[in-house]
Formats: C-alpha cells, sequence, structure tokens
C-alpha cells in the first residue's frame, strides 16, 4: 500500500515538473509567392492555356517544358499574355513548366499532366 501510494505521489510531482516546462510553439507557414502565371485545364487532353496573372514585359520571359524525365520537350521564346500550348506531340504523363527571366532565373513553374 505504502509503495502504491509512494509511487503515485512520484508520478504526480514527475507531471507536475514536466507540464511547466511545457513551451507552445506556433507554426508559421512560409511566405507565398505570388504565382506569374496561371494555367489549365489541369489535367490537359490536347491542349493547355498559360496566362499571365500580372501585367509583364512577356517578351522578356521564356516558357520551357520538361518531360518527367528531365528532357526539355518544348521552348517558347516569345509569350503573349496568353499562350496555347498544342499537345498533340506529348505523350501521356506529368510534364514541369519553368518560366524563365532574361538572365536564365526561374521565377514560376509548376507541373501539369497529359492524359490521353
Amino acid at each position: 500500500m505504502k509503495v502504491k501510494r509512494s509511487l503515485f505521489i512520484l508520478t504526480f510531482i514527475l507531471s507536475l515538473s514536466f507540464s511547466g516546462t511545457a513551451q507552445s510553439t506556433t507554426l508559421q507557414a512560409p511566405p507565398t509567392q505570388m504565382k506569374i502565371m496561371r494555367f489549365y485545364p489541369n489535367p490537359a487532353t490536347s491542349f493547355i492555356n498559360f496566362n499571365f496573372q500580372r501585367s509583364l514585359n512577356n517578351t522578356n520571359y521564356t516558357l520551357q517544358i520538361y518531360n518527367f524525365m528531365g528532357k526539355k520537350v518544348y521552348d517558347f521564346k516569345s509569350l503573349s499574355e496568353n499562350t496555347r500550348v498544342e499537345l498533340n506531340d506529348f505523350y501521356r504523363g506529368i510534364y514541369i513548366f519553368q518560366l524563365r527571366d532574361q538572365n536564365g532565373i526561374v521565377v514560376d513553374s509548376g507541373k501539369f499532366q497529359v492524359i490521353k
């Protein structure tokens, strides 16, 4: 009986000491970056549209599309505000696009799926 009571008291004291040292932490989401391009439909079958969300000098940007193996399959040098990509020569699968500025820096990227 004394052992159970001593064990209970010890457990109680330990729980008080640990609860007093617990710190609350607030998780903050990383800052979100404004997307420059919007693309649709996703998944795509015969075409995909890329639209600039903000007005930019579109001639200074390049849109590159890579297959999931990392091979560049398409490269657009001059973009309009609404660019449509025909997917006739694309195989079924996941593709990654990168929007690059005139210095070659990736300013936006994403992925889309082609289903046929």
